[in-house]
């Protein structure tokens, strides 16, 4: 008897010990990051501190996990925009109330703590205050585009909270840019929030927009390529004497270029905020400008009619009126879900006669649709947001 109740006690022992260890795995998650990390993270995650511009933040909300967010880290994501251009008439074009979209959909975000600023740094004391379950960062976010040393020190200060930190990588931290890695971040935010069928419907529907455009051009040869000159026409060019600022070709709007419109960069050198005075440009002389988002938001008008653009008034795609804008992308230094829509109006712009079915203004509402799951109304007003209504006239 004193045998077999040593043995039932000694079962119940290991049951409870097998139960203890099934508990404690099952509390906790593992996934690796983009520095190849394998980061420990609780199942059930209440309270998020991210910092990034966006990208983040948009994700959560596809996932249905917005509301678990804290503190964000960057002024872009709580600010309204607007601007004005003056013209060579009386003429002003105004433009309100712009914003990132996540922004719209979550008004909320505007009255988190901001826990990072860009030129100020990460306030590592306000993070611990709010007393995150995890932490989320982007790197080649405007918050965190810094030299590799500098952004280094951050990420062991991040460290030293012991809070489970995952760190994500937009697509211009790597050598060659590419969507496969914005698609790598979505699926391991999945996994983070344990949301991986969603992750991957979102990611395979952002990459078949841009499939759907490299089919279209594929047979277009390299004779007949057109050149694009993606410019910003920026205050801060101006004010240090040049015209605009130009992305390069070992950029991620090159490599949409090259990739998926199968159209040629007008600008033959690297960098991504390379500043050309008004000679330079027009000798580059590009069939098609597309105007990003650079220190501002610039439409065609501005290019076209603003007083301190006439020098540039003689070139072939101002003459022909072949500018185009990309969406307001307010915090502009690494793309988010919303980079099929630069694909789409580059595309459109270089190639109408290929994408002649497609409406723009329709399409987009289609896409916004798709990506946020909202309702026709609610695309509408993305689209406001990200001042693409011009396409309404198109």
């Amino acid at each position: 008897m004193k045998k077999l109740h040593r043995l039932l006690v000694m079962a119940v022992v290991l049951l409870s010990l097998t139960g203890t260890a099934f508990s404690q795995q099952k509390n906790a998650v593992m996934v690796t990051d983009f520095r190849g990390k394998s980061i420990e993270i609780p199942c059930r995650i209440n309270r998020v501190v991210n910092i990034d511009d966006g990208m983040i933040e948009a994700v959560m909300t596809r996932l249905g996990v917005v509301k678990k967010i804290v503190g964000i880290g960057s002024a872009c994501l709580p600010k309204i925009w607007s601007y004005s251009f003056p013209t060579m008439g009386s003429k002003t074009y105004e433009y309100r109330d712009g914003m990132n979209p996540v922004t719209h959909l979550n008004p909320w975000l505007m009255d988190l703590p901001l826990v990072s600023r860009y030129g100020a740094g990460i306030n590592y004391e306000k993070i611990a205050d709010l007393n995150p379950d995890l932490i989320l960062i982007r790197t080649g976010s405007c918050s965190l585009s810094a030299a590799e040393d500098i952004l280094g020190k951050s990420i062991s200060l991040l460290e030293s909270l012991n809070i489970p930190l995952v760190v994500l990588k937009g697509p211009n931290t790597f050598d060659r840019p590419d969507i496969v890695t914005i698609s790598n971040e979505i699926k391991l935010l999945g996994q983070v929030f344990q949301k991986q069928e969603e992750a991957e419907k979102l990611a395979d529907y952002l990459e078949s927009c841009v499939e759907m455009v490299r089919k279209r051009t594929v047979d277009i040869k390299p004779l007949n390529r057109k050149k694009l000159l993606l410019l910003g026409l920026s205050p801060k060019a101006r004010s240090q004497g040049g015209a605009g600022h130009v992305k390069g070709i070992d950029t991620i709007q090159t490599y949409f270029l090259k990739n998926f419109i199968h159209a040629e960069n007008a600008y033959d050198s690297k960098g991504a905020w390379n500043i050309l005075n008004t000679e330079k440009i027009l000798s580059l002389d590009p069939d098609v400008i597309v105007l990003v988002t650079s220190w501002g938001y610039h439409p065609p008008s501005e290019l076209y009619e603003a007083p301190y653009y006439q020098d540039l008034k003689d070139m072939r795609a101002v003459r022909n009126r072949t500018v185009c804008a990309l969406p307001w992308t307010p915090c502009n230094c690494e793309k988010r879900l919303e980079y099929p829509i630069d694909v789409m109006v580059m595309a459109k712009a270089a190639y109408p006669e290929k994408f002649k079915d497609i409406r723009l203004e329709q399409w987009l509402v289609e896409f916004y649709q798709n990506v946020y799951q909202v309702n026709v109304k609610t695309a509408k007003e993305l689209r406001s947001c990200q001042w693409m209504d011009w396409t309404c006239k198109e």
